[in-house]
Formats: C-alpha cells, sequence, structure tokens
C-alpha cells in the first residue's frame, strides 16, 4: 500500500497497519509526540487499534519545549 508519511510517499506491504506498528517500524520512540491520520488527531490509547490504509496521510509530530 501506498501512504504519505510526513510528507513523504512511503510503501508499505500488506492492505493496512496499526499506527502502533508504524511507529515500532519507522522507530518513532519518542514519548511526547502526537499523530494524526487524514488530519484526525488519534488518542494514544488507540495505536494499537487505529488503521493506516492505502491512501492515507500520516502526520508524527514531535512535541517540544523550551525556553
Amino acid at each position: 500500500m501506498e501512504i504519505t508519511l510526513n510528507n513523504e510517499p512511503m510503501t508499505i506491504d500488506g492492505d493496512s497497519i496499526t499506527v502502533e506498528k508504524l511507529l515500532e517500524m519507522k522507530r518513532y520512540t519518542f514519548k511526547l509526540r502526537i499523530v494524526k491520520v487524514n488530519g484526525r488527531i488519534i488518542d494514544r490509547d488507540s495505536y494499537g487499534e487505529e488503521m493506516i490504509r492505502d491512501g492515507d496521510t500520516v502526520q508524527v509530530i514531535y512535541l517540544m519545549s523550551g525556553g
């Protein structure tokens, strides 16, 4: 399947993947992050159930703090 991840095209084997599996596959381990699928914010508790499908747009946004 073809998705867009952080504005870059990406090919993934299969018809779908969970948000959790995508984060593992890409090694996105930073805890302070927001994940959006097609513009919708995904609740952290739903990462294991929320499916990403062919044509979806996914954004992983890291939250940073500082002064």
